[in-house]
């Protein structure tokens, strides 16, 4: 379905550095429903999209991010939940202002490392918060930070999707108590500076519509790559 593992992320994952996460065949997988809902085919057969249908139908809702797409996909055998139009970012490697800025923040001693028995409160945060699909075991894909104040979790960010090329940022939120401090710029830079450590290439998505994290992600060097449509699919009734 696409040359450039950017418009397959997910797939692109699942079959390789993830595999270990997912659930499915050859033309559709997901990850494991206690990491998330996210999914992906292999393309846009009726194979593959048949083979998507009974995934969601006997492991539940799964989400599909196609690049590219304006419209929603239709599934047999599913119902469409909801959906909306989103942005792919990618860190611009040439923004010399950011990669500092990334520098500075992984020296920072507010951020701290982030682990299973840290899952409790970031599960409480990210439902709180809303920052996109997370689950009890998202944790379990790469590595996170937070901030804490008087032992709370006030914010967080970690790494989601993994390729051997890339790596995403992912699950940026911050409780409405810990607002206004710039803890999810710090948080993100943190991120994306072990992910560039590791010598991958940090990228993100975020809802078009989300005008305030879109403005934040451009501050920290990320540039528009390509709209992709999120829609969220579950069994019928």
């Amino acid at each position: 379905m696409a040359d450039n593992e950017l418009d397959n992320l997910i797939w692109a994952a699942l079959s390789g550095e993830q595999a270990r996460f997912s659930i499915g065949n050859d033309r559709a997988k997901r990850f494991h429903p206690s990491i998330g809902p996210l999914a992906a085919l292999r393309d846009l057969s009726p194979e593959s999209l048949e083979a998507f249908g009974e995934l969601v139908r006997t492991t539940g809702l799964a989400a599909l991010g196609l690049v590219g797409m304006v419209e929603d996909l239709p599934v047999p055998g599913t119902e469409i939940l909801r959906s909306a139009e989103g942005v792919q970012l990618l860190f611009d490697e040439s923004n010399a202002a950011a990669v500092e800025e990334i520098a500075r923040a992984e020296s920072d001693p507010r951020t701290v490392p982030l682990g299973q028995s840290d899952y409790p409160d970031m599960l409480e945060l990210a439902l709180l918060t809303e920052p996109g699909p997370f689950a009890e075991r998202t944790g379990d894909l790469g590595r996170f930070w937070g901030i804490r104040e008087n032992g709370r979790l006030l914010a967080m960010a970690g790494q989601r999707v993994r390729t051997a090329e890339h790596v995403e940022v992912s699950g940026v939120c911050t409780h409405p108590d810990g607002r206004g401090k710039g803890y999810a710029a710090l948080l993100s830079r943190r991120v994306a500076g072990a992910i560039r450590a590791s010598g991958q290439r940090p990228l993100l998505h975020s809802y078009a519509d989300n005008e305030t994290a879109l403005a934040l992600y451009g501050r920290l060097g990320f540039a528009e790559r390509a709209r992709v449509r999120f829609t969220v699919y579950a069994p019928p009734g």
